[in-house]
């Protein structure tokens, strides 16, 4: 795989790409925010690895931007920031998933290998419509009813997550494994909360509702019958 890492440490940099390169994959290194959109967007790369504390743009900004120019390989967020908090903003902030330093080589390169083997968005549909709904997944862009619908980066996941899977119950613990990366109840009402944004969003003044709560189960996309 060729992967793009975004880290200004020289010694954790140096790490991540000696180790990548002796496992058989390609490795480019930008030491800034700045820097890290610009090859970013040059490169067609199958994976990013983005530290958050970086010069110039810090590694949320510069996944926004990268995001907002269409860039859609997996990011993964490289950081001492460890919290929770901390863990719920950077994947709020468009990525895909996120390690703490200090961390295990071997552990960084199972995660990459695993985002890689998600299938890629050029194998799926790039339109995805549902009565008066249409997600563009290319450009990440909602209309509805010919009005274009402003998403924040989880909440474009979450709605791309649901529609993947029209008509389909989505628990909340398939939702905080596959959009948060937790593998534990973190005894917060995060899904809950980013549901009810989507469907004030993507519902609310429309004369359908499309996102309905199955009680004690889950979320479904669906029209209703």
């Amino acid at each position: 795989m060729k992967v793009l890492v975004v880290e200004d440490d020289e010694r954790t940099a140096g790490f991540i790409a000696r180790g990548l390169a002796e496992t058989g994959h390609t490795v480019d290194v930008a030491r800034s925010g700045n820097e890290g959109v610009q090859m970013g967007m040059a490169g067609a790369y199958d994976v990013l690895v983005m530290d958050r504390m970086l010069p110039g743009l810090n590694g949320l900004d510069a996944m926004a931007l990268l995001r907002s120019e269409g860039v859609v390989a997996p990011v993964l967020v490289l950081t001492a920031l460890g919290s929770v908090e901390d863990r719920v903003a950077g994947l709020e902030g468009g990525a895909d998933d996120y390690l703490v330093k200090p961390f295990a080589f071997s552990e960084l390169l199972a995660r990459l290998n695993a985002l890689v083997r998600r299938p890629p968005l050029s194998g799926l549909s790039e339109t995805i419509a549902l009565a008066d709904l249409v997600i563009d997944t290319r450009r990440r862009r909602v209309i509805r009813a010919g009005k274009r619908i402003e998403l924040t980066p989880q909440e474009y996941k979450l709605l791309e997550f649901l529609a993947r899977r029209i008509g389909e119950t989505v628990t909340r613990t398939m939702l905080l494994e596959s959009l948060w990366g937790f593998h534990f109840d973190p005894r917060t009402n995060i899904v809950d909360a980013h549901v009810s944004r989507l469907r004030s969003k993507v519902d609310r003044g429309f004369d359908v509702e499309l996102i309905r709560t199955l009680r004690g189960v889950g979320y479904v996309l669906d029209e209703p019958e």
